[in-house]
């Protein structure tokens, strides 16, 4: 599961160039759990990136080091040395206004080597086109994306263990209000404008016991188990969630 996470941890690494949110586009998602435990993910679609800079920023919060004064990663960080490389100066100062395309370039060819990533490219205006897939057993949680050098996580799937035999599935990146509780009271900002673009779809597949679920649809009954799938839209104000009973 160690590698999971690391895999998905690249795909949030643009929050490392003077700190931005990380939001989905279009795209379809999948996630499959087994009464057994095994799970398959799928994100196939845009990620987007918007500029976070002066939004709640103070000494020693994000927003004003991403990387945080004490983070031992800092010096050795693959992401940082591939952007160092693009240019003379460091795309981590924070004073710096606007990311340069052949960083984003670099990091959307390290992200393709990453395991999970069958495809990651660049499409210019702070645009990603992902295709990612992973497997594996819920022996611990599972996050997508996951950052550990930025210290943030900005998940658009959390899948939690609840207990011995339940799990926890919440969707906080594929609904309209992931981000509102970043932004200063009366203002718009990134996380209205990242709302605005979301249009995908979320489908949660499984043979387990669906102990509990928000879609207004209900589970649909399958060959297989049970269907549950979530339309995302500006307007989707409520993360999918779903909790399942699955093998001690």
């Amino acid at each position: 599961m160690a590698g999971f996470l690391r895999a998905a941890s690249a795909l949030a690494c643009c929050l490392m160039l003077g700190a931005c949110l990380v939001t989905p586009g279009k795209f379809e998602s999948t996630l499959d759990i087994r009464a057994d435990r095994q799970f398959s993910f799928t994100y196939k679609g845009e990620i987007l990136s918007s500029d976070m800079k002066g939004l709640g920023s103070s000494p020693g919060t994000p927003g004003n080091d991403p990387l945080g004064d004490s983070a031992p990663e800092k010096k050795d960080s693959a992401w940082r040395k591939t952007a160092l490389q693009q240019g003379d100066d460091d795309p981590f100062d924070n004073s710096r206004d606007k990311r340069d395309d052949a960083q984003m370039q670099a990091i959307a060819t390290a992200l393709s080597k990453e395991k999970g990533f069958r495809s990651a490219r660049y499409m210019g205006n702070n645009r990603f086109e992902i295709d990612y897939a992973i497997s594996g057993r819920l022996t611990h949680a599972f996050l997508f994306p996951f950052n550990s050098d930025a210290k943030i996580v900005l998940p658009f799937v959390a899948v939690e263990l609840r207990g011995d035999d339940r799990v926890r599935v919440k969707a906080p990146g594929y609904s309209n209000d992931f981000d509102k509780s970043r932004e200063p009271m009366g203002q718009s900002g990134p996380g209205d404008d990242a709302a605005k673009a979301l249009d995908g779809t979320f489908t949660l597949t499984t043979n387990a016991e669906v102990v509990s679920q928000n879609q207004e649809d209900g589970a649909q009954s399958t060959a297989d188990g049970k269907r549950i799938v979530w339309k995302v839209t500006p307007l989707t104000s409520e993360a999918p969630t779903a909790t399942l009973r699955v093998s001690r």
